[in-house]
């Protein structure tokens, strides 16, 4: 049987490549913290404001994503985004 579980951590780097215009400065660094997982976000500075988008939509939408798509493995993720 193979293992079917998301890849989180993928999953938020496809999506981030594909909103900003430089898609080989887009860094994604998971780490654990007070026992969820942590996924540090990293874009090129011309790109922040694409990821965040207009009042925070476009990074709201990432982490409804990332909560949505981490229901499968019962783990808590949480989406920083490093300016």
């Amino acid at each position: 049987m193979s293992d079917s579980k998301p890849n989180i951590v993928a999953l938020m780097e496809v999506l981030a490549r594909a909103i900003v215009e430089a898609p080989d400065e887009v860094f994604v660094e998971p780490f654990e913290e007070n026992g969820q997982t942590v996924i540090e976000l990293e874009v090129a500075e011309s790109d922040v404001g694409r990821v965040i988008g207009r009042h925070g939509r476009t990074a709201r939408s990432l982490r409804t994503i990332l909560h949505s798509a981490s229901l499968r493995t019962r783990k808590r993720y949480q989406l920083e985004i490093v300016e």
